[in-house]
């Protein structure tokens, strides 16, 4: 996925002053109900999730816990089980063609909107295309990737937005994903909302539960930490009395380029680490969104079948992220994992001898641009906890999005 230039809202014939964003008071997943009070309102749902596997229809019933987000369920047929999720979010960054797939041009675009009689106006913009949708469709998919699903048979999109509006980029990002959306759900709402549902059918081998770390795995992920953060400094660039708090540790350039970064993983399929799962025995995951590392982290842990703990020692950070987190008092929550993340990487449980390769391989260029990833921590035996050491060790990841494409407000901070 190549980076594009930065979001010009006169190039689409919106004024200026357009904002995504400001369609909605809360940004990407940060709808999210705190985890405290979700656990104790599904918490009757199911009161023991380490008794034994049930017998459903015949089958052995896999038991999912009430932190994870993706049903596995055993069909009537023989050895095959549905697997399904669902999730929706606000919108995140500004710019609605960022989940646009590559190669629909502003041309193409254009002509679309006039040969409609279009008039150019935020709505009927964002119909056209939308990095929003984009982020929200891998958004969604990431729950079946953490399952180790690489291939989804079907997709219903959900969206909650005013007068007839559809969303190109979802479709797109379900299309690189190699399934298709068939069907949703359309409602009139205050503010946008995108999401959608993800479904598959999976033999056995096709999917790997999240329940069997061991004593001596280690802990990898999979994308950066600090999307929350830089795309709130973001649109603190046109707030003086914000960016003044923060204009000492960052420059404007730094964060047009965090922001740029941040699309670019958001906007980024969690396939290819799912499918390396398999390949190197990965014995657990989860994704990281909207409870930040540390709150899913502890959910994965909760789900494990033999007494162990995670212990988080490394940080991957977009660059200079963390110290606008410090300087904000760490008012983001990055430092201590609470800090919500949208369409964040793949926490993986690994053998140790494994994971070093696993980093290596995701890196290829034949899975194309921009997989990284990291050894953030160890599973040792415990009473399924997860932690951060008091003072984790802050990876600082470069940008690679090119300079050239990222263009600064002029009079940007030195």
């Amino acid at each position: 996925m190549s980076a594009r230039e930065s979001f010009n809202p006169e190039s689409y014939e919106l004024d200026k002053s357009f904002r995504l964003t400001r369609f909605t008071e809360l940004k990407g997943t940060g709808c999210k109900v705190p985890q405290d009070v979700l656990q104790k309102l599904l918490e009757s749902l199911q009161e023991n999730h380490f008794q034994e596997d049930e017998q459903f229809l015949g089958a052995v019933m896999p038991r999912l816990g009430i932190g994870m987000d993706t049903c596995v369920i055993p069909l009537r047929h023989g050895g095959l089980s549905l697997v399904q999720t669902t999730d929706y979010i606000y919108p995140i960054v500004d710019d609605p063609y960022m989940m646009f797939r590559t190669g629909k041009n502003l041309e193409t675009m254009g002509a679309a909107r006039e040969r409609r009689g279009g008039n150019g106006n935020a709505q009927e913009w964002f119909c056209d295309g939308g990095k929003a949708g984009r982020i929200a469709c891998a958004n969604v998919l990431s729950d079946l990737y953490a399952m180790g699903v690489t291939e989804c048979d079907n997709m219903l999109m959900l969206l909650g937005i005013s007068n007839k509006m559809t969303d190109r980029g979802f479709k797109d990002a379900a299309e690189e994903a190699g399934t298709s959306v068939t069907g949703g759900q359309t409602v009139l709402n205050p503010w946008i909302v995108l999401g959608g549902v993800a479904t598959t059918v999976c033999q056995p081998n096709e999917f790997i539960m999240p329940d069997n770390a061991v004593p001596g795995d280690v802990l990898v992920l999979t994308k950066p930490l600090g999307t929350q953060v830089a795309v709130a400094v973001h649109q603190w660039l046109d707030i003086p009395e914000k960016w003044n708090k923060i204009k000492l540790v960052v420059t404007q350039e730094d964060v047009e380029l965090a922001y740029q970064e941040a699309m670019m993983n958001m906007a980024r399929l969690n396939r290819t680490a799912a499918g390396l799962m398999h390949t190197f025995n990965a014995h657990a995951a989860t994704d990281i969104t909207g409870f930040g590392i540390l709150g899913h982290a502890q959910n994965l842990a909760k789900q494990q079948r033999n007494e162990v703990s995670f212990v988080i020692h490394n940080l991957p950070v977009l660059a200079k992220m963390a110290a606008v987190s410090k300087a904000c008092g760490n008012m983001f929550g990055l430092m201590h994992g609470t800090c919500p993340e949208t369409s964040g990487g793949l926490l993986i449980c690994l053998p140790r001898e494994q994971a070093a390769r696993f980093c290596a391989e995701i890196k290829s260029p034949k899975y194309g641009e921009g997989h990284q990833a990291w050894i953030i921590g160890i599973v040792e035996k415990g009473n399924r906890t997860a932690r951060i050491i008091d003072k984790p060790r802050i990876i600082e990841v470069a940008p690679q999005v090119a300079t050239q494409n990222v263009n600064p407000t002029p009079g940007a901070t030195s």
